[in-house]
């Protein structure tokens, strides 16, 4: 499962990324509020674990963004701000936890999981695009009754497709969720799973196609008869 963390502390972030990978999650950082939003509009995440004191205004900000343009992505709080006025703040915001630093690591993944438990209309509601289904909840796709079996990463680009269904989703934005921001990938890699994908999707009947425009990134849309 993918996860955004959003914290400036460098030692901080560092220590709860490696801990948040070492328990099975995919995490990407941002170190700021404008790191934050282009991570939350570009990609999709399981849950995003938010800090509040950031140098360019309060995580609270983009919460309320977030809740405003109707992203149910559960949001989880970490924060040194532990009067009870401030937690009714980020609850009353559109939060789903929050969580007081300092913090056991243990507590922190137990609380994830639990979001991540959550009934599918506390997730986000299922998507459709042509005979293609998407259930958040379970991260499944579905054709018809079947469910579509995808090799991880053809998963995470259908995924991140499927969220931005008729808008274009940029080259970068694709590689980004796929091998996170640090990895470094050959030229046409991307390519050669988009292709992949793109015969998955044809062969199971799924009324959706995949297109590339030049210069800009991929498209998927519903294929009409």
């Amino acid at each position: 499962m993918r996860i955004l963390l959003v914290e400036d502390d460098a030692d901080l972030a560092d220590a709860v990324r490696r801990n948040l990978e070492r328990s099975g999650f995919t995490v990407d950082l941002a170190r700021d509020l404008a790191e934050a939003e282009v991570s939350v509009e570009t990609q999709g995440y399981g849950v995003v674990v938010l800090d509040l004191t950031l140098p360019d205004g309060d995580g609270l900000d983009l919460l309320r963004r977030m809740r405003r343009r109707h992203d149910t992505t559960p949001v989880l709080i970490l924060t040194a701000r532990d009067a009870v006025e401030e937690r009714v703040r980020g609850l009353e915001a559109g939060a789903d936890d929050y969580l007081i630093k300092p913090f056991a690591h243990a507590e922190l993944v137990a609380r994830l999981r639990a979001l991540l438990r959550r009934p599918r209309d506390d997730l986000g509601q299922e998507i459709r695009v042509g005979r293609l289904l998407f259930r958040p909840a379970s991260g499944e796709f579905l054709v018809g009754d079947e469910v579509l079996v995808l090799p991880r990463r053809e998963h995470m680009a259908l995924e991140l497709l499927v969220r931005r269904a008729g808008r274009v989703v940029s080259r970068a934005a694709l590689e980004e969720a796929l091998w996170g921001f640090d990895e470094e990938i050959e030229s046409n890699v991307l390519e050669t799973h988009i292709s992949r994908l793109r015969r998955r999707l044809a062969a199971s009947d799924a009324g959706v196609e995949i297109r590339a425009l030049r210069g800009l990134g991929y498209m998927l849309r519903e294929v009409r008869a």
